[in-house]
């Protein structure tokens, strides 16, 4: 057997993105065995953050821009805006360079194994923790297990929500300019909602180039040819693009629950990543709070000799992600007008406060006061019967 002071279960965003974080920290000596069922390097994922101030991996970014724009369902009586973002930008990280750029960082880092292989069984010891791949056994002072198990985010009980975010995009080429490269998409929601929340996200790189992904939050996923339906009729009929090229596609699911997920799985094993519950439940987005928590358990190490001590957001914010949830799991279509309000009424720093669980009661009372009550006082009533 084999002894590392860390062990990797998984090596993804969040197993990669912590072994960034300690190889460029006091602990980079650490030794740190990353375990992987595959080696990636292909674009798998594209990660988005909105971000203010310099953060890790901005030498790789593929893209970052300084506006967004919001376009509501029905632009007669609806809502269009493009927002200007200071302080903060929006920044895609391609996976691809994100896997190279982090392997090759690693690789030139003096402690660093990789292996291939399925971890089978991760076992807890009161002074070490061993984990058991291909046939053969690992210790380390501590394991951090990022392994994504779709059985952990099946409806296990009434009291939580399941909903899937779940998309298919295109990056395509069109012969003339089609898209404007400095104004990206958040949210389009002129596609038909059909019962849940649906909408158009497109990420221009160039004139002739983007990243369309047709979104749904929904609890089950569709049929392949309808994802495909409802991309060609946006271009078609919102874009009217009948000439293009895909050059590239991504698919992906993304779970959304506040069912709680445990951070301390042992005395010497921690859940990150979606297992640890780092994917905010009501948005999907993940990256930058994998970040957040990376460097987190790198400051633990550093100050206590144990990863744990990692702060929690105040637990307003779990509620309001359930009662989030309830309303987009009863009623689907409130989706698009209620985003509608949201982004209508607010500055879109205050809803990025709000989002990454940073803002104070104030700015929290002030971004609820301008959504419409009933659907929410609605979804808190039956919360609470539940619970």
């Amino acid at each position: 057997m084999r002894h590392y002071d860390i062990i990797l279960a998984g090596g993804g965003a969040a197993g990669l993105s912590l072994a960034y974080h300690l190889s460029q920290s006091a602990l980079r000596e650490t030794s740190i065995l990353i375990i992987d069922r595959e080696v990636k390097r292909h674009n798998d994922h594209t990660w988005c953050s909105w971000l203010h101030g310099p953060e890790p991996f901005d030498e790789i970014a593929y893209r970052t821009w300084d506006q967004l724009a919001f376009i509501g369902p029905d632009l007669e009586r609806g809502f269009e805006k493009i927002f200007d973002l200071a302080p903060y930008r929006y920044r895609m990280v391609r996976g691809f360079d994100f896997y190279r750029f982090t392997r090759e960082t690693l690789c030139a880092a003096p402690a660093v194994d990789f292996l291939r292989g399925k971890v089978e069984r991760v076992v807890d010891a009161p002074d070490h923790a061993e984990v058991h791949v291909n046939a053969q056994t690992y210790t380390a002072d501590w394991v951090f297990d990022s392994r994504y198990d779709p059985a952990n985010y099946r409806p296990l009980t009434r009291r939580y929500h399941y909903l899937i975010q779940h998309f298919l995009g295109w990056e395509i080429e069109t012969p003339l300019p089609a898209f404007d490269p400095h104004v990206p998409r958040m949210f389009d929601f002129r596609t038909p909602q059909d019962g849940a929340m649906r909408f158009i996200y497109v990420l221009p790189y160039s004139p002739r180039r983007a990243l369309v992904e047709y979104t749904l939050f929904s609890p089950s996923l569709l049929p392949q040819a309808e994802y495909e339906a409802a991309l060609r009729g946006y271009l078609a009929d919102v874009l009217g693009l009948t000439d293009y090229r895909i050059v590239d596609e991504e698919q992906d699911l993304i779970p959304m629950t506040e069912h709680p997920s445990a951070r301390r799985a042992g005395r010497r094993v921690m859940n990150i990543g979606t297992r640890g519950g780092r994917v905010k439940a009501s948005t999907g987005y993940a990256f930058h709070r994998i970040q957040q928590d990376s460097a987190a358990i790198v400051a633990s190490l550093r100050r206590h000799g144990h990863p744990f001590d990692v702060p929690t957001p105040p637990r307003r914010y779990r509620l309001f992600d359930a009662i989030l949830l309830e309303v987009l799991a009863a009623r689907g279509d409130l989706g698009a007008p209620l985003f509608t309000a949201l982004f209508q009424n607010n500055p879109i720093q205050r809803i990025f406060r709000f989002l990454d669980e940073e803002d104070g009661l104030g700015g929290n009372l002030q971004l609820l006061a301008s959504l419409p009550p009933g659907p929410f006082i609605a979804a808190w009533l039956r919360l609470a019967r539940r619970r």
